[in-house]
């Protein structure tokens, strides 16, 4: 029986029940509210990509979260638990003291000294007047080859920090290339030109705390090493040619030589996608 009906007389349980139902109803809507009013602030406050990030960060194996130091030889092991974030990292001026060991030049591979580098194979030029470009590094452009397409962002547009920055495709492989540092895309330009994104910085990128998850001398090397046995070991399985030449020289257009390896975990690893 219902309210309203013939014969229905209200009762404690009926109380209790409506009570039960309008309070549980009241607590999801307030939990929906309070998550698209929460989800909104990060929006307007520019950090989605960095909660996306963190979350990404979460699901990397070990591997590929090791420290910078321990890449530069200043320690013998350690794993980030800051998602890269060296700026905000209570430990950074602790070890950034110790001496480095190591080349800055990794052997065969093309890493100058005027720029920074990112873990998801970007680099970072800081040019004259204070803009930045942004471009593929030369271990990327040897896995990759040409490209089949690139998506760039438009002018105007804002990049944020590990969001993405561009994206492209490859042997029907969607590859997404996060943003190395934050700022306003002012220019647009190809793998031909070297770089690939000029833009203007949100903070001025001469702040140490803008730039310190950055990788830059011996840590590269470090960490480039790293990067061509992990390739190795992905494109090697049995019965197949070798993918490392002489000394460990990383070979051109490995897509284009090895079409049916497992590109999509290589690419994954090598974009830092979890």
């Amino acid at each position: 029986m219902f309210p309203g009906v013939d014969g229905f007389h209200w009762t404690a349980g009926h109380i209790i029940f409506l009570g039960l139902f309008f309070a549980v109803a009241a607590t999801i809507l307030t939990t929906v509210a309070s998550a698209a009013w929460r989800s909104a602030r990060d929006i307007r406050e520019d950090r989605a990509a960095g909660l996306c990030w963190k979350s990404d960060f979460a699901e990397l194996p070990v591997h590929d979260r090791r420290c910078r130091h321990e890449l530069a030889g200043r320690v013998i092991s350690r794993t980030c638990d800051n998602a890269f974030n060296c700026g905000s990292c209570g430990k950074y001026a602790q070890f950034a003291v110790l001496p480095a060991r190591g080349d800055s030049n990794p052997s065969g591979l093309n890493y100058p000294d005027d720029r920074l580098y990112s873990r998801d194979h970007t680099w970072v030029k800081v040019e004259p007047g204070g803009t930045v470009s942004i471009g593929l590094d030369d271990f990327a452009q040897h896995v990759l080859g040409t490209p089949d397409s690139i998506t760039l962002p438009e002018i105007g547009s804002e990049i944020e920090l590990n969001g993405t920055a561009w994206q492209m495709k490859k042997h029907k492989q969607k590859i997404r290339v996060r943003a190395p540092i934050e700022g306003t895309v002012i220019a647009k330009g190809t793998q031909q030109d070297d770089w690939i994104l000029k833009i203007q910085p949100r903070r001025d990128v001469k702040d140490p705390l803008t730039t310190r998850h950055l990788l830059r001398g011996p840590e590269v090397r470090g960490w480039i090493v790293r990067e061509m046995e992990r390739l190795q070991l992905q494109l090697q399985p049995l019965n197949t040619a070798p993918t490392l030449a002489d000394g460990g020289t990383l070979m051109p257009n490995l897509m284009d030589s090895l079409p049916h390896a497992d590109w999509e975990t290589v690419l994954a690893d090598t974009f830092l996608e979890a």
